[in-house]
């Protein structure tokens, strides 16, 4: 219930940064510079006057939209070949996840460091580097999926009654597939916002002065001893966020898997 009100909270946050924000993420004030939390800037000022807590309800709205965007593509093309795969089997199924197993044989992060940094530092291709990580493990998943359901007798009589591989695949089994996706992206939202979060704290996401919390932290971090509200708000709120989004998830799965519930 907690991790549902922060999603919440995030969530409006995200969408009404221009409306809750006391000022503009850019405008900069040096006369105001490196103040403390007050009732002026709840969350302080950085090295040139912003409004720490305008910057992190803006980063909220681009930490969703990266996640979102990463998401969107890495699972629809992670099904696509997942599903593939399991249904037809064979040598396509053998030459799909060899080609995941390439993938998986990689760090993740250090793949999208590598993907990132031979692209170029900007946020297009830090949403492009994480999508080409990200996308092998719902391949994965959505191929056992199928390979589990295509055996079920709702399948094999959709066959007796000739319907078409096609319409098997995606009306018959893609949907009976989809729960534990669903579980697993809502766990990919905070993992996905904490591994472009890192890329912008290195220099290859998120360029300045786009208020992006892992950007944030990472100019906030040389200032840490003196002036700790700098980096530790946009630190909180990726903390918060990974574990809100990791908890709402194993809710789901316990919701949705009634073998896990408890007693």
């Amino acid at each position: 219930m907690l991790s549902s009100a922060f999603v919440f909270v995030l969530l409006v946050a995200a969408v009404g940064a221009p409306f809750l924000a006391p000022s503009s993420p850019f405008k900069t004030n040096i006369v105001d510079r490196l103040q403390s939390p007050s009732r002026n800037h709840l969350f302080g000022t950085d090295a040139v006057g912003r409004d720490v807590f305008s910057r992190v309800l803006y980063g909220a709205r681009i930490s969703i939209s990266i996640a979102a965007a990463v998401i969107g593509l890495a699972g629809s093309f992670g099904m696509l070949v997942g599903a593939i795969a399991g249904f037809r089997r064979g040598v396509i199924d053998t030459v799909l996840m060899r080609v995941t197993d390439i993938f998986f044989a990689f760090p993740s992060l250090l793949l999208a460091m590598a993907i990132n940094a031979a692209l170029g530092a900007s946020l297009p291709n830090a949403i492009i580097a994480v999508t080409i990580v990200w996308w092998p493990s719902y391949a994965r998943l959505m191929r056992g999926q199928v390979l589990a359901l295509r055996q079920e007798l709702y399948v094999e009589a959709a066959q007796a009654l000739g319907a078409s591989n096609f319409r098997i695949l995606w009306r018959h089994i893609t949907p009976n597939a989809i729960l534990p996706l669903v579980v697993k992206v809502t766990n990919d939202v905070g993992f996905t916002i904490l591994t472009v979060a890192g890329l912008s704290f290195i220099g290859l996401g998120v360029q300045p002065p786009t208020p992006e919390w892992g950007a944030m932290v990472a100019d906030g971090r040389t200032f840490m001893l003196d002036y700790w509200w700098y980096a530790t708000f946009p630190g909180l709120a990726i903390a918060l966020t990974v574990l809100s989004f990791a908890f709402l998830g194993d809710s789901l799965q316990e919701v949705l898997d009634p073998r896990l519930r408890s007693p």
